[in-house]
């Protein structure tokens, strides 16, 4: 019998799930919403003060979450940490009009007391490092980062690089458990980890344009929540609680 995998059953789990009882014997919506790793916290923050529906969260790389909805999977809302996979599954058919509705920035991280100062740094021998996987986003950041090094300084970090990760909290996790000395990850993720984490802020020539989109899933169960869930997005409590994480506003 064939195995599906453990993150699609969880994300059907979710999808699959029905409304909630809000307390007064009237039920209110259950509003799936399948969201970039590195909102973890700020979306966990504000989602319960959403009225008009109950949040249900499923976190992932933005990639998997994109092939969750290309294999069926429909939950309400997707947001994504780029503006590549909304446009694609949009150009699909998968996906409403995407919302460009925060901006992130790109930076070295390195555990509290390290010696590390700079990009530079990170050519040493014997220097480990970790890196989101070529297909997330924070991978693909990363490589169009490196990509603006001379060949030879890029080809040095490469060859340091000992994990890539499926999402940016698998990065953080290798840094905060001592695994690797350095990675890319987002100042959001840094300031997140608390005293755990340092950032080194990127020379401005090596930042990527970070910015966050997200959409109504074409098909999706509440549509009409899902709509005003995204517009909050933009202007509500889940906007406010993305600017006390560190996000930037929409450009």
């Amino acid at each position: 019998m064939k195995r599906v995998p453990v993150a699609v059953a969880v994300a059907l789990a979710l999808v699959g799930c029905g409304d909630d009882d809000d307390g007064s014997g009237q039920s209110k919506p259950r509003l799936v919403v399948s969201a970039a790793s590195s909102m973890t916290e700020a979306l966990n923050a504000c989602s319960a003060e959403f009225a008009d529906a109950t949040v249900r969260l499923s976190f992932a790389g933005s990639d998997e979450l994109a092939a969750q909805i290309r294999q069926g999977i429909k939950p309400d809302v997707y947001a994504a940490a780029n503006t590549k996979l909304p446009d694609a599954l949009h150009d699909e058919g998968l996906l409403g009009t995407p919302v460009e509705f925060a901006t992130n920035d790109l930076v070295l991280a390195v555990p509290a007391g390290s010696e590390i100062a700079s990009v530079d740094d990170l050519t040493a021998k014997g220097v480990t490092i970790a890196i989101g996987d070529e297909a997330v986003p924070i991978g693909s950041y990363t490589r169009e980062t490196l990509g603006e090094l001379p060949s030879a300084e890029e080809k040095a970090i490469l060859a340091n690089v000992r994990s890539n990760e499926p999402d940016v909290k698998g990065i953080v996790g290798k840094l905060t458990q001592g695994a690797v000395d350095a990675g890319f990850v987002y100042v959001t993720d840094v300031n997140a980890a608390g005293s755990d984490l340092k950032a080194i802020e990127l020379p401005p020539v090596l930042e990527p344009e970070v910015t966050y989109a997200a959409g109504v899933v074409e098909g999706a169960k509440h549509p009409e929540q899902a709509r005003t869930y995204v517009d909050e997005l933009l202007d509500g409590p889940c906007a406010d609680a993305l600017r006390d994480a560190g996000f930037g506003a929409a450009p």
